[in-house]
């Protein structure tokens, strides 16, 4: 059976795979057959559970420390070969990735590119089968400290869950990793020691909203008492370096500075341009040399961002050595999630071409689209602007997604599901800035079970069930036991051809319209 990975062709693939499951009794993903170092691997399912798959000399799982469930022979080419079924754990993880490089997490650069966020670690191989054939980079391992919190998850569950996926999916054509809106130090320190890629850098708590409204005897006193020594220049050398000019753009219009402009954007981002400093340089040191790269998140803010507050953000972050691949700001209209952009496409247009003319000018680095999910009528428009230096981000509309599997295979399941989220929205929505209506929502003794999947066809019922993720993947009976979670993974596992069918037609059309192989 010795062959290289280079040599496996998908008809082959497939032999290798019918002559592992003939061998082993498991139903083997044959797009993960793969053959390194002399070893022929794959992934199988064994009822709900992964199981690492080995032609190989057992001395060397043993010497590995790779758990193992158990071992078969069989005869190929008229001689016995010794097949190993070996647990999915991280050390089996881990010893893949040495063998198989296509399965580490790699910097992407400036390649147009979609963070495809997974709440539930089941859904890698859906995102990837959107991706397929797009020519946009997939970031399957993506998450926030705020969902990991929220699911309970840690950044190596999330990290592993992915692996998995890209292996199950027989993915070698690269994928990224985004540890995303990273507010702490220590939480790059965790995401770095299980090897994420991209950092992005939430510095939004460092924002000071009333700038806004500042009189101008408080926005001077704010200036006087800005820490001039942390953006190593002085009040004076600051102001002389954009008053009185004219930035030009590639492909927009001039950026000009009054004093007014000037301190309230310096006295708003000031604080969060410092903080970005101070995470970029200790990311520098957490990644010992090792590639990273880094996305600027300023979206969650109260207002959007103006060019003149995105142009003093970057050109600054630029002056003090920060080096990054994209930035998010705030854009106008309202980014809610689950649906679609809420506002005027024509002002949006004229604000992202100057954004995107920004990006051009003092990079050039991407635009990065938060709360990415179901803005299908701006994603032509950003595609188009920015000729593809973007990244897309999502992640609650593949949870969304997973619910309609549920409601269509086990509506009991579904109907528990939703009934839980009418007592939980209140609490929930608090750190969300949403529009449902909790009166527009059918209760589910309204609905027949045919109609069930509808409430993930409107608005209300979008954001009701995504802004309760966190409750319903971690609420517990009172004998401790998960109230839907386990059985929510369960029912996708069962089903789960249909989960990949129905991320890849949705995520497809968050997708497509970055095509870079039209």
């Amino acid at each position: 059976m010795e062959t290289s990975d280079a040599a496996l062709d998908d008809g082959l693939r497939q032999r290798v795979a019918d002559e592992l499951h003939a061998a082993g009794g498991l139903r083997v993903y044959a797009a993960s057959v793969s053959s390194a170092d002399g070893k022929v691997l794959a992934l199988a399912r064994d009822g709900r559970a992964r199981r690492l798959l080995a032609v190989m000399d057992p001395s060397c799982a043993a010497a590995c420390h790779l758990p193992s469930v158990a071992r078969k022979d069989f005869v190929c080419g008229g001689s016995t070969i010794g097949l190993l079924i070996l647990e999915t754990s991280s050390s089996a993880l881990d010893w893949l990735r040495q063998l198989l490089p296509w399965t580490v997490p790699t910097v992407q650069g400036l390649a147009t590119s979609a963070g495809l966020g997974d709440r539930l670690g089941l859904a890698t191989p859906g995102h990837l089968r959107a991706a397929a054939g797009t020519g946009v980079v997939p970031f399957v391992a993506q998450q926030s400290i705020r969902e990991m919190t929220r699911t309970q998850r840690t950044a190596r569950q999330v990290m592993d869950d992915a692996t998995w996926g890209v292996f199950e999916a027989g993915w070698r054509t690269g994928f990224g990793s985004d540890a995303d809106h990273l507010k702490q130090p220590a939480d790059i320190d965790t995401c770095s020691a299980v090897g994420f890629t991209m950092y992005t850098i939430d510095p939004g708590d460092h924002v000071c909203s009333r700038a806004d409204t500042m009189s101008a005897s408080e926005l001077t006193a704010a200036m006087a008492r800005a820490a001039w020594g942390e953006f190593e220049t002085s009040q004076v050398a600051f102001k002389a370096r954009y008053l009185g000019r004219a930035f030009r753009l590639d492909g927009g219009d001039p950026v000009r500075f009054d004093e007014d402009t000037l301190a309230r954007a310096m006295v708003k981002y000031g604080g969060a341009i410092r903080h970005t400093v101070r995470m970029y340089r200790h990311l520098e040191r957490a990644r010992s040399g090792r590639p990273f790269e880094l996305e600027v998140s300023i979206d969650e803010t109260a207002t959007p961002t103006t060019v003149a507050e995105h142009y003093l953000i970057a050109a600054e972050l630029k002056r003090l050595g920060v080096r990054w691949v994209s930035l998010a700001p705030r854009f106008v209209g309202e980014f809610e999630k689950g649906i679609d952009y809420k506002g005027d496409l024509t002002v949006f247009r004229r604000s992202f071409a100057q954004h995107a003319a920004i990006a051009r000018t003092l990079g050039p680095y991407k635009l990065s689209l938060h709360s990415g999910s179901d803005k299908f009528s701006v994603y032509p428009i950003a595609a188009e602007l920015t000729g593809g230096l973007v990244h897309l981000k999502t992640a609650g509309t593949s949870y969304l997604e997973a619910l309609r599997v549920v409601a269509r295979k086990d509506p009991a399941l579904f109907r528990r599901i939703l009934d839980f989220t009418f007592e939980r929205f209140e609490t929930d929505r608090a750190s969300y800035h949403i529009s449902a209506r909790l009166s527009a929502v059918p209760r589910p003794s309204q609905l027949a079970d045919g109609d069930l999947e509808t409430v993930l066809d409107g608005n209300d019922g979008r954001q009701l069930l995504h802004v309760t993720f966190g409750s319903i993947l971690t609420s517990k009976s009172p004998n401790g036991e998960y109230l839907f979670r386990d059985a929510f993974r369960a029912c996708l596992i069962d089903h789960e051809d249909e989960h990949y069918d129905v991320l890849s037609h949705h995520l497809g059309g968050h997708v497509l319209p970055f095509s870079r192989r039209r």
